[in-house]
């Protein structure tokens, strides 16, 4: 995929698809063995009968559903999302990758009507339980969903990825954890869900929790060059929430790091890491 230029500030609202989507792309290419680990648990899971219908809620720009067609070689895929332009960049690489006739994309606000996706053996639900307004919906109409004996995976991020050095060899040391907290507070108002625990909610809502695991990401340098773009797309997406909420040399510093041309920018460090966590839940509808 083409790489976005990144030199100027972008909102976070939903027609905003390129950053996204790009974000996305890195977040599977960077983390590629975490998915892959993912895509085997739900093969364990599954206990030798691979699914025939996957149905991947929220599907972003399908690194999900392709990972999990690319291991299923027999299963199709039903994609849904709410914004018609992830849905048309998963589409393209679909028929990049040769998929295209496996795959079936819905356009769906998921807190409006449910849409009709039929019966599924799999669900996977990727950082996507969170957004919903009312998760135990959601979590309902999953279950309706799934074929008895079927399987929800659920997976949710722990937190925002962490890259940086607490001294970066300009400004003031802490700057990570500063916007970390910052984005916290925001994210305790607009996304109440995140970070909750999901198994008290499946469980209410008809589920038998099989399994919780947690994942940590720990990648140390020498990274790729795709580490250091997933950097710089990560904390390009959230600089404009910070205007007002971190102190003016530390805006100055952040800007420093997104700048491209910039020898201290993300684009040119050698002491980049990926640290981050994510907690999956295999929950399945009883027989």
């Amino acid at each position: 995929m083409a790489h976005q230029p990144h030199h100027h500030h972008h909102s976070t609202s939903e027609t905003d698809h390129a950053p996204l989507a790009e974000l996305l792309d890195l977040d599977a290419e960077v983390l590629h063995e975490h998915l892959a680990n993912l895509v085997t648990w739900a093969d364990e899971l599954t206990g030798g009968t691979a699914p025939r219908r996957i149905l991947d809620l929220g599907c972003g720009t399908g690194t999900g559903t392709f990972a999990l067609l690319q291991h299923f070689e027999q299963a199709e895929a039903v994609a849904v999302d709410g914004d018609p332009q992830m849905l048309r960049h998963l589409s393209g690489k679909a028929r990049a990758l040769g998929l295209a006739d496996r795959i079936s994309t819905v356009q769906a606000d998921l807190d409006a009507d449910w849409p009709a996706v039929g019966t599924v053996d799999l669900v996977w639900a990727s950082a996507s339980l969170h957004h919903m307004a009312d998760p135990d919906r959601t979590l309902r109409e999953v279950f309706a969903a799934l074929r008895p004996g079927g399987l929800l995976l659920a997976i949710e991020i722990d937190s925002f990825p962490r890259f940086l050095p607490d001294d970066l060899g300009f400004g003031r040391p802490g700057l990570e954890a500063r916007a970390h907290a910052a984005m916290d507070a925001r994210r305790a108002v607009d996304m109440p869900h995140l970070g909750s625990d999901w198994g008290p909610r499946l469980t209410r809502n008809g589920f038998t929790v099989e399994a919780e695991r947690r994942f940590a990401i720990d990648l140390k340098p020498p990274l790729p060059d795709s580490a250091g773009r997933y950097a710089q797309a990560s904390l390009q997406r959230i600089r404009g929430g910070f205007d007002g909420e971190l102190a003016a040399d530390d805006l100055a510093a952040l800007d420093t790091l997104l700048s491209s041309e910039s020898p201290a920018g993300l684009l040119h460090r050698d002491d980049l890491t990926v640290r981050a966590a994510r907690t999956a839940w295999a929950a399945r509808r009883p027989v």
